[in-house]
């Protein structure tokens, strides 16, 4: 049985990627069995566990609201601004993270590779930082 084997239009959710939201639909026949509309715009489709449709997440990442506990996440600013020298370099070792929309640090094989390349295209170098 799956996380949001109940869901239903307008329960509210918290993406670790995208922040708070609300399921805009459900489809119960259907290997992505929800739509989650975000407060940034984004829509995107989950499966029952809750994982999406996009990146490379095996994990859940979608919970609702009330469910969630972000005591472990880390929501740090970043200490250093990264050279694109090094970003490229970090990108290359597997050493490099980027901050998603809601403010977590996540490695960036993780994140939407459209969503990074904007990033580095209107330079918004003090979005990567190096793993810790």
């Amino acid at each position: 049985m799956g996380y949001f084997k109940k869901a239903k239009k307008g329960d509210k959710v918290y993406g670790l990627v995208f922040g708070k939201g609300e399921i805009s639909a459900v489809y119960p026949d259907s290997h992505y069995s929800i739509m989650v509309e975000f407060e940034n715009g984004y829509q995107v489709p989950y499966t029952e566990e809750g994982v999406p449709s996009w990146g490379h997440f095996k994990k859940q990442t979608l919970f609702y609201r009330t469910d969630v506990d972000l005591s472990d996440a880390d929501f740090s600013p970043v200490e250093k601004i990264l050279s694109p020298k090094k970003i490229i370099k970090l990108r290359e070792k597997n050493q490099l993270q980027v901050r998603l929309p809601s403010g977590l640090w996540t490695n960036v094989k993780k994140a939407d590779s459209s969503y990074v390349e904007q990033l580095l295209e209107h330079e918004k170098y003090h979005l990567f930082r190096k793993k810790p």
